[in-house]
């Protein structure tokens, strides 16, 4: 484990440009697993001494880092946090008709993976980080914290590092690049991770049968299409949903298995008490299979009438020309980490598509990555001076 921590931003005008630079972090491969985003988490570093912001870089495991920038206001108000993680989702074995990590533009688009899900957001809040920085005549109230992470895909690693570095603290307002399609998103679902493990007895078709792992999977997974998940609606959320994700078992085609795990994922509405979830899958497994809780992330959530909102929508409205949707979403975000336990104002306006995450072929139009510099600017703007 290392650590670099630069403080001190160097000085002198630099130009940097968004497009280019998401080209360039797209052309790295940061999919999570293995991640390995410590070349972007440099490139990044760089940039922001380079525009005068203040900058640290942990790397807090071998080839996995954070970026912490920051842009220090008068500390008459908490610090509103603009938050992107550098690691993508793996490419996938569909084909793609473009190189995933081309970063090639055509008719107005960025093709690559993480160019929605979400080195574009990345980029934009760099550039805009840059263009208030470059502006001494605006006395900030607040800092603006540049929260840029490794490991959210997956286990949300370099959000947990900033949380046991003391982050939490800070946060006064949350901003987020996750994709959004430039609407304001306000609430995410939480995700309940667990695994059912079949422990059967080994057998051959020759003598005894023995217990099949793999069989008392199947017979859990098919009394899992009848979990109550029990959520009240919401109005920008769709249904609950139960996802299997992963599934292994057996040693040889001719030996019964006598294990066998499967790894699903439950999104659940705000509100909900995932223990009483987990006991109601407990209730479902027959003899044999165990259930264990890999992980939570809970839900996160701000209210339509808060005044942080309500600027989103205002921002965003005036550089779209038109009204932005509100919307809720079935992902997380590093905010279920680092809002856990926090009662301030939280919401996603990202360049990126909806629905685009882990597809072939993701791609991002520049048209939003140029207008998010802007609403990330003019947010921070108005909300801390």
């Amino acid at each position: 484990m290392a650590t670099i921590d630069a403080r001190a931003a160097t000085k002198g005008k630099h130009h940097f440009e968004p497009i280019r630079f998401l080209q360039q972090i797209v052309a790295i491969d940061s999919c999570d697993p293995p991640g390995g985003e410590i070349e972007i988490a440099r490139l990044v570093h760089r940039e922001l001494l380079a525009l005068g912001i203040e900058s640290e870089l942990d790397e807090f495991l071998p080839g996995r880092g954070n970026v912490l920038g920051r842009i220090r206001g008068t500390g008459e108000k908490a610090a509103l946090v603009l938050s992107s993680h550098m690691d993508t989702v793996p490419v996938g074995t569909v084909p793609w008709q473009r190189w995933p990590f081309s970063g090639e533009v055509e008719n107005g688009r960025l093709y690559g993976r993480g160019a929605s899900d979400m080195k574009s957001a990345l980029a934009a809040m760099i550039a805009a980080a840059g263009k208030l920085a470059a502006e001494p005549s605006i006395k900030l109230r607040g800092d603006v914290i540049l929260a840029f992470t490794a490991g959210e895909s997956a286990n949300l690693l370099g959000a947990r590092r900033f949380a046991e570095r003391g982050l939490k603290k800070e946060i006064g307002a949350f901003l987020c690049g996750e994709p959004s399609d430039l609407d304001v998103v306000i609430v995410e679902k939480a995700a309940l991770w667990l695994r059912a493990t079949a422990t059967g007895r080994l057998g051959h078709v020759s003598g005894e049968a023995g217990v099949n792992a793999i069989d008392l999977i199947h017979e859990f997974l098919t009394s899992l299409t009848a979990l109550d998940l029990d959520c009240p609606e919401h109005a920008l959320l769709d249904a609950p949903t139960v996802r299997v994700g992963r599934i292994q078992g057996g040693s040889a085609v001719n030996v019964t298995p006598d294990h066998c795990a499967v790894d699903f994922d439950i999104r659940l509405h705000p509100g909900v008490d995932h223990k009483e979830i987990v006991a109601k899958v407990e209730k479902l497994a027959p003899t044999g299979v165990n259930i264990t809780v890999l992980d939570f992330k809970p839900a996160v959530e701000s209210k339509r009438e808060d005044a942080f909102v309500e600027l989103c929508v205002d921002v965003c409205a005036r550089h779209r020309n038109q009204t932005p949707e509100i919307k809720g979403v079935s992902y997380y975000s590093d905010g279920t980490v680092l809002l856990e336990g926090l009662s301030v104002p939280f919401a996603i306006i990202g360049p990126g598509s909806l629905g685009l995450s882990g597809q072939p072929d993701e791609f991002v139009s520049i048209e939003n990555v140029l207008k998010a510099v802007d609403i990330y600017q003019d947010v921070t703007r108005a909300w801390l001076s």
